[in-house]
């Protein structure tokens, strides 16, 4: 083995300059990739492929010098037998990438179709306004506190934001009545939503590090050995740490509900025909809707926080 081993490093080294001369008369010959630059045939065989024959010389050396001549055939073949080889695997490589591209870029229009595009926290996109960079702030800080659940309606929120915004550019002219007041209505519903994912944030990180099912755990098998006193706090820790998760379902279903009222004005802006007299009463009317909406938010924001006002009085009595 070691035998025929010196003889294709032989073999293959003295290769090396007529393969080289045939590159730099035609590089396409004795280069296996798209790129048939000179300077590659002088790289691959001016140093690459003599390198890899001295390593094999070097290698066959521990069985004495004896080169044999099945090796030397298999070294002077050598680069002609692995040129097509390498061909064929780098054109298999390019279409599998290729195929890979072509799957991700439909899932990206896939989940762009549905409203949904996934926001990078460090880098907002391109051109975004203060909501956007707002909602890329909130992603990444409910992503900090591994909250990836409540991370991924900023997404959705987002999706939604854009799509009522292209619907209302396609209708309305900038500096038009209409346009002004549905883009300030809009402006305020995604400006709630944020305060929205502010509150979750402030609630999630009360309890981010509270083990809820440890202390489910210790109340369920070690009540009989724990104090009365243990017992109560452990029981007070997991009242909080339900309590707040109560606090978070009712902030996220306040923001399913700014998701709805922008599904809603997006249909209604998109049913307006500019030009007609009617465009004006259809965008009154989705003006109108969002305005109710921002009403009934403040409603229940106003009730969740005197909700919250008596949970902190009855906690601090207790």
């Amino acid at each position: 083995m070691l035998e025929f081993l010196q003889g294709a490093a032989y073999g293959l080294f003295l290769t090396c300059p007529a393969w080289c001369l045939i590159g730099l008369i035609k590089p396409s010959l004795a280069l296996p990739t798209e790129s048939l630059e000179r300077w590659r045939v002088l790289v691959r065989y001016g140093a690459l492929v003599p390198f890899i024959s001295l390593l094999m010389w070097l290698t066959s050396l521990w069985g004495g010098f004896g080169p044999s001549l099945w090796g030397w055939l298999a070294g002077l073949v050598g680069i002609a037998a692995a040129l097509p080889v390498e061909r064929r695997w780098r054109r298999w490589r390019a279409r599998r990438q290729s195929r890979q591209l072509e799957k991700a870029r439909r899932r990206e229009r896939a989940r762009a179709e549905e409203g949904v595009v996934e926001l990078d926290p460090a880098r907002p996109p391109e051109g975004a306004d203060d909501i956007v960079r707002a909602l890329c702030r909130v992603k990444g800080e409910l992503l900090g506190i591994e909250r990836p659940e409540l991370a991924t309606r900023a997404d959705r929120l987002h999706g939604r934001y854009r799509h009522v915004n292209e619907v209302l550019a396609s209708r309305f002219e900038p500096g038009e009545l209409a346009f002004e007041r549905a883009r300030k209505l809009i402006n305020q519903v995604s400006l709630g939503a944020i305060d929205d994912f502010d509150a979750m944030l402030d609630r999630a990180r009360g309890i981010r590090g509270m083990d809820v099912g440890y202390v489910r755990k210790r109340l369920a098998e070690e009540a009989p050995r724990l104090s009365a006193e243990e017992t109560e706090a452990l029981r007070r820790r997991l009242a909080l740490a339900e309590e707040t998760e109560v606090a978070l379902r009712r902030l996220a279903a306040q923001n399913e509900a700014a998701l709805t009222a922008l599904d809603d004005a997006a249909v209604r802006l998109s049913s307006v025909v500019t030009g007609r007299p009617k465009a004006a009463l259809g965008a009154e009317q989705a003006c109108e809707d969002l305005r109710r909406f921002i009403q009934g938010a403040e409603r229940y924001g106003q009730s969740t926080s005197k909700t919250t006002a008596r949970h902190g009085d009855k906690g601090a009595s207790s």
